[in-house]
C-alpha cells in the first residue's frame, strides 16, 4: 500500500457538509438541448430531463483555490486524496418527483464514506458524495456519486477492459468531438483538464486523448431511454463506469428493455469493442 495515502487522516472528512440553492433556469438545458442536437428545450413548469440537474448548483471556486489538474483545489469539502487521477466511478439516483423547469431547489450534500482497496496500478480510494434535493422541504432527488482517486498507470500495457455484451435492441452511436466535450464542460463550470487540454490528458495524466466525461456518457445513456420512452417518468438509475472512452472515438449506447418491467439495462460500447459504462433504469 503506498504510504501517501493516510486513510485514517482522509475519513476525518466523512460527515462533511454543504448546502447550496439554485434555480432550474431555462438557459442550461436548452444549451444542452442543443449540444446534444436535440430540438426539444423543456419550457418553463415542464420536467427537466433525468440527469440535467448537473448544469445547476455549480460551484464557484476562486481561481487560487483551483488545483493543478483544473478541479477545485482538495481539502475544502472533498479530502486531500494524494493521488493525481481523479474520476467519477459511478452513482445511483432515485427520483421521488421530477424536477422542474423555473423551480428553486436546495441541494445538502454529505460526505458519507471514504474508502482505499489495492488496484493493479496502485492504492484506489474511493469517495462517496451524497445529494439531497428539495424543495420547501419536500424531497424530489437523492444522488448517490462514486469519486476513484488512483496513481497513473505505470505502463501502457495495464488490464484490458471487458468487452461488450451483443448489441441490444436499442442503439444509438455517438461521436463526441471536442466541441461538444467543451461545451459540457463549460456548462457543468468543469475544469477538469482531462477534457479539454490535450498536452495535459496525455503527458501529465498519461491518457491518449481527450477523456469524455463520465456524466456525460450517463447523460446519454438516458438520452436513449428519452428517444424510446419520451414520456415516461425515471424512478431510479444506477450506472458504473468500466473503461474510459476518448474524443473522436466512436461509441455506441445500448438498451435492453426487460419484458414486462419497468426495468431497462444499458451499457456503452467503445470504439474497441470495450464496456466502458453499465447502467439500469427503473421506470415508475
Amino acid at each position: 500500500m503506498n504510504e501517501t495515502v493516510d486513510i485514517e487522516h482522509l475519513r476525518q472528512w466523512i460527515g462533511r457538509e454543504e448546502r447550496t440553492t439554485d434555480c432550474l433556469r431555462p438557459w442550461p438545458a436548452a444549451a444542452l438541448t442543443a449540444a446534444l442536437d436535440r430540438e426539444d428545450p423543456p419550457a418553463l413548469g415542464e420536467p427537466l430531463p433525468p440527469f440535467w440537474h448537473h448544469l445547476y448548483f455549480l460551484p464557484v471556486v476562486a481561481a487560487a483555490r483551483t488545483g493543478p489538474d483544473g478541479h477545485p483545489r482538495r481539502g475544502d469539502f472533498l479530502p486531500p486524496v494524494p493521488l493525481p487521477r481523479r474520476m467519477w466511478a459511478g452513482g445511483r439516483l432515485h427520483w421521488e418527483r421530477p424536477l422542474r423547469i423555473g423551480e428553486t431547489l436546495e441541494r445538502r450534500s454529505i460526505v458519507r464514506a471514504v474508502n482505499v482497496k489495492q488496484g493493479r496500478s496502485g492504492p484506489l480510494v474511493f469517495v462517496t458524495v451524497e445529494h439531497r434535493f428539495s424543495a420547501e422541504h419536500e424531497l424530489a432527488l437523492i444522488e448517490e456519486q462514486d469519486i476513484v482517486y488512483r496513481e497513473p498507470p505505470r505502463s501502457e500495457d495495464g488490464p484490458e477492459p471487458p468487452l461488450a455484451p451483443a448489441p441490444g435492441p436499442w442503439q444509438r452511436r455517438w461521436r463526441p468531438d471536442p466541441v461538444l466535450l467543451f461545451r459540457y464542460s463549460a456548462l457543468t463550470y468543469n475544469g477538469h483538464r482531462i477534457h479539454y487540454d490535450y498536452p495535459y490528458a496525455t503527458r501529465v495524466e498519461g491518457y491518449r486523448g481527450l477523456i469524455v466525461h463520465g456524466p456525460l456518457l450517463a447523460t446519454l445513456m438516458l438520452d436513449l431511454v428519452r428517444r424510446e420512452r419520451p414520456h415516461a417518468f425515471v424512478r431510479r438509475f444506477d450506472f458504473r463506469a468500466t473503461a474510459p472512452l476518448f474524443a473522436e472515438e466512436e461509441l455506441t449506447v445500448h438498451g435492453d428493455p426487460e419484458t414486462d418491467s419497468g426495468t431497462i439495462r444499458l451499457w456503452i460500447e467503445g470504439a474497441r469493442g470495450e464496456l466502458a459504462m453499465i447502467g439500469t433504469v427503473t421506470l415508475a
